[in-house]
């Protein structure tokens, strides 16, 4: 099953691609998660991943009707380094961000309702759909490798928006952050 935990600050020099695991942990549940932050959640079981009979129900309910493959490690992914610090800042997208790990593993950090980030590890066979407007970010653990399907509905808008002033008088987290609270 996914682990998720509420993570420790990162000091200067700190390496991303390490747990950063509060002291005592933290941890936090799927539903919490989902509670606290919109985030969806699904363990895909069957051998054929990508091909799941439950990947394709959620597929069809949600409108994802593009997918494409990304793999993300040194020597697969052009200037590894420069787009994994890319990958790691705070941003938000005007679309839900739909993630299915094939192979490897990763770590998705989101903002919860108080601004706090929760780390949520990613293996093979989780299906993530971080909300549109969620600051976010994603980092590859120490093993430098992930390998998963991105799903979208539409033609994918591959567009961040780093965290500014400007993000925050976005409709998409408006509707976001009105969502998460209640207020919608």
């Amino acid at each position: 099953m996914v682990q998720a935990w509420y993570m420790a600050e990162l000091g200067p020099g700190d390496d991303q691609r390490l747990p950063h695991k509060t002291d005592p942990v933290q941890p936090i549940t799927m539903e919490e998660l989902s509670e606290r932050t919109g985030v969806l959640y699904w363990k895909v079981g069957d051998e054929d991943v990508e091909g799941s009979p439950l990947v394709e129900k959620i597929r069809a309910e949600r409108g994802y009707n593009y997918k494409d493959v990304i793999t993300v490690s040194p020597g697969r992914l052009d200037n590894f380094e420069a787009k994994i610090k890319m990958f790691f800042e705070e941003h938000l997208h005007a679309d839900e961000e739909i993630r299915l790990v094939l192979e490897g593993s990763g770590y998705f950090d989101v903002r919860d309702r108080h601004d706090r980030w929760v780390r949520v590890l990613v293996e093979r066979g989780d299906l993530l759909v971080l909300p549109a407007g969620i600051y976010h970010r994603f980092t590859c653990d120490d093993k430098d490798y992930i390998k998963a399907c991105r799903l979208f509905c539409g033609e994918p808008v591959w567009k961040a928006h780093n965290r500014s002033p400007e993000t925050e008088a976005m409709p998409e987290r408006g509707s976001y952050v009105q969502q998460l609270h209640g207020t919608a």
